[in-house]
């Protein structure tokens, strides 16, 4: 999982990883002035320098943000699966819509990605984009965009509370939440290091609460699916509880 946070007028993207037993680990950051996909290739690219394995392919979270998809894209290539985060589609989508009508399309859309047939939750989003055509195009424009990368977790065959766990940011965030607390009484920022320092022990105060992810014991099968999604032909090996 990829995001980032406002420091000082900086930009400090931030990335997560959830390890193939459920462990979540706060794994990098990087300055910036924006969240552009040249800070965010060199932030990936130094996590498979420093030993991230993506070889048996990876699914990689995000807010929709094109930046971060294009650099997710470059570092890892076929290997990695998008899912975007629903939460951010969803608020994004409402966006566009008088307040009166917020809460109904809303529900549509939560019913639409909460669809045990991700096939069925894609159709539905689509005849939603459709009723919005006339009245709020721009809305069934936001609805359209990426709308295929809200099933990806759903099509690799993930339900329950890992599916519900791995279709947001909110682990991220979370996280991101948690070091906001941490700097919290920083009145000064005096330059770029102390932002990072600052922001690297917030993250790893985070990670002193952390427990595995919800729906962890699923994560067999989910790392399986990857494998088969981005690696065809690929064979699961039968120890393979052991060497996760």
């Amino acid at each position: 999982m990829i995001d980032g946070l406002n420091v000082a007028d900086q930009m400090i993207t931030v990335a997560l990883v959830i390890s193939a037993d459920g462990t979540k680990v706060p794994v990098g950051l990087v300055l910036g002035d924006t969240e552009n996909s040249v800070v965010v290739t060199d932030l990936l690219a130094d996590l498979v320098a420093r030993g991230l394995r993506y070889e048996h392919g990876i699914v990689a979270v995000l807010d929709g943000s094109k930046a971060l998809r294009k650099a997710v894209t470059k570092v890892f290539g076929q290997r990695a699966l998008i899912q975007r985060c629903t939460l951010h589609k969803r608020r994004n989508v409402i966006g566009y819509l008088p307040i009166g009508e917020r809460d109904a399309v809303d529900r549509r859309l939560a019913a639409a990605f909460a669809d045990p047939d991700p096939a069925k939750g894609l159709a539905a989003c689509r005849a939603l984009a459709r009723q919005l055509d006339g009245p709020h195009p721009d809305a069934a424009a936001s609805l359209r965009e990426g709308l295929e990368e809200m099933f990806t977790v759903a099509h690799l065959g993930v339900t329950g509370r890992l599916r519900r766990s791995l279709t947001n940011t909110n682990c991220i965030e979370s996280m991101i939440s948690i070091t906001r607390t941490t700097t919290g009484r920083v009145k000064h920022w005096r330059d770029g290091t102390m932002k990072k320092r600052w922001i690297a022990a917030g993250m790893l105060e985070a990670q002193r609460s952390f427990r595995r992810i919800k729906g962890c014991s699923e994560m067999p099968a989910f790392v399986e699916a990857i494998t088969r999604a981005t690696t065809p032909g690929a064979v699961t090996p039968a120890n393979y509880a052991q060497v996760a």
